[in-house]
C-alpha cells in the first residue's frame, strides 16, 4: 500500500537531521525551485548513483524510461478530458503570439502548472476541480492566437467545436466537479469524473464484479484492477489495459524499455521479475500480475528496484480500479540497517500487537524492508510523491509470501531541507518545549514512523476466513491507513524501540506524538478550502485518529485544547495514556477489517470527523497560515540522466539537475506523449 502522504508542511514535521555528511554535501544544492497557487516545487538529489556499476546505471536508465512512458495514462485515468485540455494548454504555452507580460497570462501559466502537477484538472489531494483565474473569453483569445495546427482536434472538427466541448469542463463548476465523489447518499460512480467507468452506475459496477468472484477462492485476483468498465448496447464490458487494448500506444513503449532493462538485470531473479511484468502488460491477465507480484516480493538480493503498473485504488470511488504509477530506486545500504532491524523483529511486533488473537498471524512471512534512494518518479508518483511504499496489496500474497516495504529517504530529506526555516512550527506548536523536541528529534522520529507504518503496519493482521477483501468498499482506503498509522504510533512508543537502538530516548516519541496530534487536529486543515470537507484518504486517517483520541481522552485531559493570544493550540498531558488510546483504536479497526464490518467502518469514518471538522477552527488556521506565505503541498522535479557514448556504446550515465519545472513538463509532453487525445 503506497503511503501517498503528499509532501508538504505539516506532513513531514521534523526539522533536525542526523545525516550530517549529506547535509554538508548539499550546501550548494538548491532544493527549492518555485512556488505557485498552493504548491511548491522542489528538487531531490540522488546520492550514490555515481557509485553504481555501469550495468546498474543502465538498468536505472532503462527502467526510468519505462517510468516516463506511461505519463499520459494517469492523465486519461484522472478524467477523459485531461489530455485534450493539457495539450491545448501546452499549445498555447509554446506558441502564443500575444503579450505574455500580463496578469491574465500569468494566471494562465499558474493554471497550466496546476494541471501538470495534478495530472489533470482536479486537485491532486482534494479531488475538486480547480477554477481558472482567467476568463473563458481570454482563453478563447489565447487559443486563436496560438498554433491552431497543434490543437488536439478530432478528424473534421473545428477549433470552435472543440472549444464548445472543453470550455464547460474547464470553467463551469457544475460540470464534472469532482474527480472522486464520496458522498454515500448518492451514486459515487456516476458522480465521479475519474475515467474508470463510462455510463455505468455504482450498483451495476458492484454487481458486475460480484458475479466474477468465486466463493471460497483463497487466492482471488484483484478484480477490475486494470480496466475501464463501459456500457455498450446496454451491456457491460471491460476495456483492459494491455498491449493491443486500452492504452496500447503507451504500454508498447513501456514493454520496449522493460525488455532492454531485462538484458542488463543484476541477476536471474530480477530478470524474471521484469520479464513477468512485460508478460502481464502484453496479456493484461490479472493472474499473471499476481505471479509478477510474488516474484517481485521475493527479489531480495537486487540493489536496483522499481514499481511500475496499475497499483493503487485510492482514486476509484469503489476502491477497485488502479491508477498507473512508476518509481525507480536503489537501496541506501547504510540507512537500510534501521529497517532490517524492524523486519527481523516482525514476529515480535505481531505477537505483541494489542489486537484480538484471532486477527494475528501465527507466522509472519517475508516482511522485508529497506531505505531507498529514488532515482525517478512517474505517473501517479510524479510530481507529488509518496514517502513510503508497502506492496503487494493483495492480502493473500502478503499472508503467504510477505511484503516489501521501503522508506524514500532522499525525498524526506529534501523536504526537510526546504522546511528548515519556514516558520510553520513556530506558529502552530504549543510552546518552546515542543519546538525544541521536534527540531531535535522530528526528522528521525518521522522516518521511523514511516518505517513502522510501511514495513509492519500494512502487513500486520489477517482477514478471518470468508471475509472479502472488498468488504469495506469506499471506506477501505482511509481505514487501512488508520490501521497502519495506529500500528506505527503504538509501537514507536514501546521500550522495544530503545532496546533495538532505533530511537535515542523517549523524547523522540514525544516529538512524534506532538507533531501527529497537531497535524491531525489542526494544521492539515491548511490543505482544505473554506467550506470544503476532507476527501483524501490519508487526511481522513489522521483526523480520525487524532479526533478519536482527543474525544476518548477528555475525562483524563490526555490532549488539551487551549488558547494563547487568541490562537488555538493543542498539548499532550499524558503520553502513556495516549499510547493506550492508540492501542484501543487499533484493536477496533483491525476487528473491522478482519471481520469486514462495513457498518462499523462507516460509522467510525463518519462519526470521528473523517470528513467534517470544526469550521471556526478551520478559518483560524487558514488565516494564521496565510500570513506565513507557504504552500501546503509539494512535489519534485526529476533529475535528468545523460548518456555518455563512444562509438555507439554507453560508457557512462551522469545526472544533471538543471532545468525549470515548466521546461521539464514541456519536455516530457514532447517526448513521452504516446496516447491519442481521445481514448
Amino acid at each position: 500500500m503506497i503511503m501517498t502522504a503528499i509532501i508538504g508542511f505539516g506532513v513531514i514535521s521534523g526539522c533536525g537531521s542526523d545525516r550530517s555528511s549529506e547535509a554538508s554535501s548539499s550546501e550548494d544544492f538548491d532544493f527549492f525551485v518555485e512556488q505557485f497557487a498552493d504548491l511548491k516545487i522542489m528538487r531531490y538529489k540522488v546520492p550514490g548513483f555515481e557509485d553504481l556499476s555501469l550495468n546498474q546505471k543502465r538498468l536505472v536508465y532503462y527502467l526510468s524510461q519505462a517510468a516516463l512512458c506511461g505519463r499520459d495514462i494517469i492523465y486519461d485515468q484522472n478524467g477523459k478530458y485531461n489530455l485534450a485540455i493539457r495539450r491545448t494548454l501546452e499549445t498555447i504555452y509554446g506558441s502564443y503570439a500575444g503579450d505574455r507580460d500580463t496578469d491574465e497570462f500569468r494566471d494562465f501559466e499558474t493554471y497550466t502548472k496546476r494541471v501538470w502537477f495534478s495530472n489533470g484538472i482536479y486537485h491532486h489531494y482534494s479531488s475538486d476541480k480547480f477554477k481558472p483565474e482567467f476568463s473563458r473569453e481570454y482563453f478563447i483569445e489565447l487559443v486563436h492566437q496560438s498554433d491552431s495546427s497543434a490543437l488536439p482536434l478530432r478528424e473534421g472538427e473545428t477549433a470552435g467545436e472543440f472549444l464548445e466541448e472543453i470550455i464547460p469542463v474547464m470553467f463551469n463548476p457544475h460540470v464534472l466537479p469532482k474527480k472522486v465523489f464520496s458522498d454515500t447518499g448518492k451514486d459515487i460512480v456516476a458522480n465521479s469524473a475519474v475515467n474508470f467507468y463510462e455510463d455505468v452506475t455504482e450498483q451495476e459496477a458492484l454487481n458486475f464484479y460480484d458475479r466474477m468472484k468465486i466463493p471460497g477462492d483463497t487466492t482471488p485476483v484483484s478484480y477490475g484492477l486494470n480496466s475501464r468498465l463501459v456500457k455498450e448496447n446496454g451491456k457491460l464490458k471491460e476495456e483492459v489495459y494491455r498491449l493491443g487494448g486500452l492504452y496500447d500506444e503507451a504500454i508498447s513503449q513501456i514493454i520496449h524499455w522493460l525488455e532492454k532493462a531485462s538484458q542488463v538485470a543484476e541477476n536471474e531473479k530480477q530478470q524474471a521479475v521484469i520479464d513477468k511484468l512485460a508478460e502481464y502488460y502484453i496479456t493484461g491477465d490479472l493472474k499473471t500480475f499476481d505471479e509478477y507480484s510474488v516474484l517481485w516480493v521475493n527479489d531480495l538480493d537486487s540493489r536496483i528496484d522499481f514499481v511500475n503498473g496499475f497499483i493503487e485504488t485510492y482514486e476509484d470511488p469503489l476502491g477497485m480500479k488502479a491508477t498507473w504509477e512508476a518509481l525507480v530506486n536503489f537501496k541506501d545500504l547504510q540507512a537500510t540497517r534501521r529497517t532490517e532491524i524492524i523486519s527481523a523483529n516482525a514476529q515480535w511486533f505481531e505477537d505483541h500487537s494489542p489486537i484480538d488473537e484471532r486477527f494475528k498471524k501465527n507466522e509472519v512471512k517475508g516482511v522485508t524492508a529497506k531505505v531507498i534512494t529514488v532515482a525517478i518518479l512517474g505517473g501517479d508518483c510524479y510530481p507529488a510523491t509518496p514517502i513510503g511504499i508497502n506492496l503487494p496489496n493483495a492480502d493473500w500474497i502478503r499472508k503467504h509470501h510477505g511484503s516489501k516495504s521501503v522508506t524514500i529517504e532522499n525525498i524526506t530529506y529534501a523536504n526537510d531541507q526546504v522546511n528548515l526555516e519556514s516558520g510553520f512550527l513556530d506558529e502552530f506548536a504549543s510552546g518552546q518545549e515542543e519546538i525544541e523536541l521536534v527540531r531535535r528529534y522530528g526528522y528521525q522520529a518521522d522516518n521511523l514512523q514511516v518505517d513502522l507504518h510501511e514495513c509492519l503496519g500494512h502487513g500486520s493482521g489477517q482477514l478471518l476466513p470468508g471475509t472479502s477483501p472488498d468488504a469495506l468498499k469506499n471506506y477501505a482506503s482511509p481505514l487501512e491507513e488508520v490501521r497502519a498509522d495506529l500500528f506505527s504510533l503504538y509501537f514507536i512508543a514501546d521500550i522495544k524501540m530503545l532496546e533495538l537502538g532505533l530511537l535515542p530516548d523517549y523524547d523522540a516519541v514525544k516529538a512524534k506524538y506532538l507533531a501527529y496530534i497537531r497535524n491531525g487536529l489542526m494544521t492539515q486543515l491548511v490543505r482544505i478550502e473554506d467550506g470544503k470537507d476532507i476527501e483524501q484518504a490519508h487526511m481522513r486517517c489522521r483526523q480520525i485518529i487524532s479526533r478519536w483520541a482527543y474525544e476518548q481522552g477528555k475525562d483524563d485531559n490526555v490532549i488539551e485544547e487551549f488558547k494563547r493570544d487568541g490562537k488555538t493550540y493543542y498539548r499532550i498531558n499524558d503520553f502513556e495514556k495516549l499510547r493506550n488510546l492508540f492501542g484501543e483504536l487499533l484493536a477496533e479497526v483491525q476487528r473491522i477489517k478482519s471481520e469486514g464490518d462495513y457498518d462499523a467502518g462507516k460509522a467510525l469514518v463518519e462519526t470521528y470527523y473523517g470528513i467534517r471538522f470544526d469550521r471556526d477552527l478551520h478559518k483560524e488556521v487558514l488565516a494564521r497560515y496565510e500570513k506565513l506565505n507557504l504552500a501546503p503541498y509539494g512535489g519534485f522535479l526529476n533529475p535528468n540522466y545523460e548518456l555518455i557514448e563512444e562509438n555507439g556504446e554507453i560508457t557512462d550515465i551522469r545526472i544533471n539537475y538543471s532545468g525549470s519545472y515548466s521546461d521539464q513538463m514541456m519536455y516530457y509532453s514532447e517526448n513521452y506523449s504516446f496516447l491519442p487525445t481521445w481514448n
